[in-house]
């Protein structure tokens, strides 16, 4: 991993337990600071805008014992599974429970807070019609481009920059996957334009823009599975997992997307009742060792883990583990 000299700590943690290394620009600094961006308990270091993006990492800087909650985090954006619209908040993913929290134009939302702090992205999106663009996802499994589309509303509510996603690493796009997106943008475009918003609001927005930004999200966006907090919350995971949906949407964060993978990790992420995330210890860790999470289901075997790793993420894993065809 490279280092850079002029490496500067952005964020630092009264715990001191971990730094992250990666590019520094000005889009980085704005992001940075975004709303909801980097956990409070994260020392971050960012490394010249020279950097290598794939030779990033997050290391501990003492030694952190398992079990040991090393960060948490909260995300920059989310969006709802579309089949789980109106049973999670459409801010934090929690799960609604009877009938509780605030409806605020068919969506549900938790809590007065969370609804105040979507007001970033929902006052823009209330304006638009997004049934096209939803059911277009939902009859092709989609999910990256609703992502997508809330972050342009944030853009356009002026909650954050449109370079915000630009410290993470993207993925490289086949031929095929380019002209899929072009139909995406095409149809969002359309919807803001239908929505009344002005061309010079929309500036950012162009075919570029939404390519490098879906080319972020396919291999940094988290798939959000809560942990059970009830027997209800069990049967319906249990009902889920049968129907192959128990995920309640998808988060993308800053300081987790730093974390590379290993089949064998040494730490974990979980998420307990909302999108807000926990980064765990899985083992004792060294000061100066590098914290790893496992992108996939570690329990499979090494050539389908291989596989997916190559074509979902674009890398053959060389850990330990892969090695020695584990």
């Amino acid at each position: 991993m490279q280092r850079c000299p002029e490496s500067i700590p952005l964020h630092s943690d009264s715990s001191n337990k971990i730094k992250c290394y990666g590019p520094s620009n000005a889009a980085t600094r704005r992001c940075i600071f975004a709303p909801s961006s980097v956990p409070e308990s994260s020392l971050l270091r960012l490394a010249g805008e020279d950097a290598d993006p794939a030779g990033r990492g997050v290391f501990a800087t003492r030694a952190i014992t398992a079990g040991d909650t090393i960060h948490s985090a909260k995300p920059l954006v989310t969006h709802p599974s579309l089949s789980r619209l109106h049973e999670v908040c459409y801010y934090c993913l929690r799960r609604k429970k009877g009938e509780d929290g605030v409806d605020t134009g068919g969506y549900y939302f938790c809590s007065d807070s969370c609804r105040e702090n979507s007001m970033a992205f929902h006052e823009v999106e209330n304006r638009g019609d997004w049934s096209m663009l939803n059911e277009y996802c939902r009859s092709r499994g989609l999910k990256y481009p609703l992502m997508v589309k809330q972050l342009a509303c944030m853009v356009l509510g002026g909650a954050v920059s449109s370079d915000c996603l630009d410290i993470l690493q993207p993925t490289s796009l086949h031929f095929e996957m380019l002209l899929e997106m072009e139909d995406e943008y095409k149809l969002l475009r359309s919807s803001f334009k239908k929505a009344n918003i002005a061309d010079d609001a929309m500036a950012f927005l162009s075919k570029e823009w939404y390519i490098n930004v879906l080319a972020r999200l396919r291999v940094n966006a988290f798939r959000i599975e809560l942990a059970c907090g009830s027997y209800e919350d069990l049967l319906a995971s249990a009902v889920a997992l049968v129907g192959d949906d128990a995920a309640v949407g998808n988060a993308v964060y800053i300081v987790s997307s730093f974390y590379n993978h290993d089949c064998d990790p040494n730490a974990h992420i979980v998420w307990v009742d909302s999108a807000d995330a926990k980064m765990k210890a899985l083992r004792h860790i060294e000061e100066g060792e590098e914290l790893r999470i496992c992108y996939i289901d570690a329990s499979m075997d090494v050539d389908a883990r291989q596989k997916i790793l190559l074509e979902g993420f674009g890398f053959h894993c060389n850990c330990l583990r892969c090695l020695y065809g584990e």
